[in-house]
């Protein structure tokens, strides 16, 4: 039975997302090629051409689809009970999802957006997905066993702070062919790793389907793309990301570390963060968009799209072993060892390739 396997189970949950997510996936591109629902080239995007942009539907109807067909099997996995927070976290992504896809299909303003953001995940903090402690690593602040607790306010606060932050900075992540979806893959692979790591199978499951929900928009996303996440999809993914790192498997919350999760999803909360401090510095709005992003800074100095993209995965998965390292998962040195290696040659190989470039011209 694979109900005693949580591991087998997560590896059903990836096969099946990535199955269906691309086979729906060019379903929803011919509907929107014939309905006209596209995203028309913009001197601040990549693309040059029209494209479709709401694969979103493709991620969300796998991730869903392969979780019910688990779940359907009966005694293949547990079907969570009913005040599990698994449950909220799921209705939550969908309320986020509905929310970027109607960014897509009307262009909400940016403070709809957020509010109807705030309110969503304020609901979703109010059923029992929360952040009841902060862990410090290595007992920081003289506190033993270094644990600050939260309640009231200051847990609504951190929660909220971490569900539309992590929302956020996926959703302007999202700014070349590949680069929200392979980095979502990859941080939803070390969440899936942390949480088995932790016996947390539940968020596990979530996990998985996740990340193949995310390998089979890839197989249209990649440079070169054939249709866009759009905002669903990316708000999606991000409220995702940022629920599962924080959700158990039991009844409710009250303690967890956000420093795993945090290194995990450090690269976008990074850029975001870096974004947001330039455009105040030369007093816009947070919102005002330009080419800031860590992938604009890469393409100008010469990186090809493919490389940058490559590079941006290369980073992301040495931050998921370095987060297995602290979680004392089995095998995180050899893991830390090959993420290492494999970033070191992207970068050496692209350093070459543009010395080369530069050499020629």
């Amino acid at each position: 039975m694979i109900s005693s396997r949580p591991d087998l189970a997560a590896v059903v949950a990836f096969v099946l997302a990535a199955l269906l997510t691309a086979l729906i996936v060019p379903v929803v591109r011919r509907a929107g090629l014939r309905w006209g629902l596209i995203d028309p080239p913009d001197p601040r995007k990549q693309h040059t051409t029209p494209m479709v942009r709401l694969g979103g539907i493709g991620i969300v109807a796998g991730f869903v689809l392969a979780l019910l067909i688990i779940w359907a099997l009966g005694g293949f996995v547990q079907l969570p009970q009913p005040d599990n927070p698994i449950w909220t976290t799921l209705a939550g992504c969908l309320c986020f999802f509905i929310i970027g896809l109607a960014d897509d299909l009307f262009a909400l303003p940016p403070l709809p957006r957020l509010v109807l953001q705030l309110a969503v995940a304020t609901v979703v903090w109010s059923q029992g997905v929360r952040i009841g402690a902060i862990e410090l690593p290595f007992g920081l602040l003289g506190h033993d066993p270094g644990v600050i607790q939260l309640s009231g306010g200051f847990s609504l606060l951190a929660t909220v702070l971490w569900l539309v932050g992590i929302t956020n900075a996926i959703n302007w992540l999202d700014g070349l062919d590949g680069l929200a979806a392979g980095v979502s893959g990859i941080a939803a692979v070390g969440l899936l790793s942390v949480s088995y790591s932790l016996n947390q199978p539940a968020p596990g499951l979530l996990a998985a389907a996740l990340a193949g929900s995310c390998l089979g928009f890839l197989r249209h996303n990649f440079n070169p793309a054939r249709i866009f996440m759009g905002d669903g999809g990316s708000y999606f993914l991000g409220f995702a990301l940022a629920a599962i790192s924080i959700v158990g498997p039991a009844k409710g919350l009250t303690s967890v570390s956000l420093l795993l999760p945090l290194l995990i999803l450090s690269l976008p909360v990074a850029d975001m963060s870096a974004v947001i401090m330039g455009r105040l510095r030369q007093g816009r709005s947070p919102f005002y968009p330009d080419r800031r992003h860590l992938h604009h800074r890469l393409l100008r100095i010469g990186f090809s799209h493919r490389r940058t993209v490559v590079l941006i995965y290369a980073f992301t998965q040495w931050l998921v072993a370095l987060a297995l390292v602290l979680a004392n998962a089995e095998l995180r040195f050899l893991w830390l060892a090959l993420a290492t290696a494999i970033l070191v040659a992207v970068i050496v190989i692209a350093r070459r390739q543009i010395e080369n470039e530069h050499r020629r011209s």
